[in-house]
């Protein structure tokens, strides 16, 4: 990891990466669909069996639980959503109409052939560029699963979001959480830690300082855990 180096800004706290990889980079070296398996298997070693236990709990209290489309239906509601940085898995089915951002061109093609078939689309390139080819109030949701962490350009993409999300829409986010305890315990080996495709890594303040310097509301989901928790999952709304 020499190599990447990772600083906390005096003034907000943030941490982030702070030689990033270009756009052109992620979208070609590091894509996700190259990256994965590699990455895997290095999260896989990091593992200790008390942890490969926690994780064996946590797919059996998944299974137990509804359905990833009931929950976000609930908490976003029906209609068109957009799932930034989709790789090529279509979670969105009726009440949802799916469209999508991202940036490995293999995954994005794939996507888009299947969200055509559910009346939506996948653009291919970078998040808070491609944003800005949507029509303004064009979303009901938009779903940004495990994708903040990777972008350089945050204002932007949550400019642009605030711009093609409706009134009353939602944006689900969910990020590494880098004040967890696992984190602080884990220090080098956190699976967290990612580069160079992690290039924020946020804690519940910074994440909250970010959505409403963009006008946007922010609702903690999991506060009730969140010491506990490897990531933050948070609702954002927009400003009256």
């Amino acid at each position: 990891f020499e190599k990447w180096n990772v600083v906390q800004c005096t003034k907000c706290s943030m941490v982030y990466l702070h030689n990033t990889a270009t756009y052109v980079d992620l979208e070609i070296d590091y894509s996700w669909d190259k990256t994965y398996f590699k990455e895997a298997n290095l999260r896989e070693k990091k593992r200790g069996i008390l942890k490969r236990i926690a994780k064996a709990v946590r797919i059996i209290n998944y299974r137990l639980k509804q359905s990833d489309r009931d929950r976000y239906l609930k908490i976003l509601g029906p209609g068109k959503i957009l799932d930034i940085g989709c790789g090529d898995v279509v979670r969105w089915k009726s009440p949802f109409i799916p469209f999508g951002i991202e940036i490995a061109k293999n995954l994005s093609k794939s996507a888009d052939i299947k969200m055509k078939k559910l009346g939506g689309k996948c653009l291919q390139g970078p998040g808070a560029k491609k944003i800005w080819d949507f029509n303004k109030n064009q979303f009901d949701s938009i779903m940004m699963h495990s994708y903040l962490e990777h972008e350089v350009e945050i204002i932007s993409i949550l400019d642009g979001s605030y711009r093609c999300l409706r009134p009353d829409g939602k944006i689900f986010i969910r990020v590494p959480n880098f004040n967890s305890l696992n984190r602080k315990v884990s220090k080098n080996k956190w699976p967290g830690l990612r580069y160079p495709d992690h290039v924020n890594y946020f804690t519940v303040n910074t994440l909250k300082s970010l959505a409403e310097k963009t006008n946007f509301k922010f609702q903690l989901i999991n506060s009730h855990k969140i010491w506990l928790d490897d990531n933050i999952q948070a609702v954002l709304t927009k400003q009256n």
